[in-house]
């Protein structure tokens, strides 16, 4: 069973970094893809950045280009998300999810993705 557990969330002003940590368990290949997600109070779920493990192929919405970071370390199960020059309007619960899928190209189905994180809150003050 694939379980995703994040971690890393806090409070920063604006112009800060965090580091948001996702471990993953339960694949016994590496054949899937990785996304962030973000949630804001009253806003619909949005798509932030997914990376395809086996490959490593990242990919960035455009309004994280430049700031963010997704990235992996496959021996410790391990993806991340590097936030930088952080904006008040990146305040959000932030989740990570998983679709199991042969191609890189799969990773952009974010209606697809079948496993998802706990989440855990950014929040950027001005």
């Amino acid at each position: 069973q694939v379980q995703l557990v994040e971690s890393g969330g806090g409070s920063v002003q604006t112009g800060g970094s965090l580091r948001l940590s996702c471990q993953v368990s339960g694949y016994a290949y590496s054949n899937y893809c990785m996304g962030w997600f973000r949630q804001a109070p009253g806003k619909e779920r949005e798509a932030v950045a997914t990376i395809y493990i086996a490959t490593g192929t990242p990919y960035y919405v455009d309004s994280v280009k430049g700031r963010f970071t997704i990235s992996q370390d496959r021996a410790k199960n391990m993806v991340y998300l590097q936030m930088n020059s952080l904006k008040p309007e990146d305040s959000a619960m932030y989740y990570c999810a998983s679709r199991p899928y042969p191609y890189a190209s799969g990773c952009q189905a974010y209606d697809r993705y079948n496993y998802w994180g706990q989440g855990t809150q950014v929040s950027v003050s001005s």
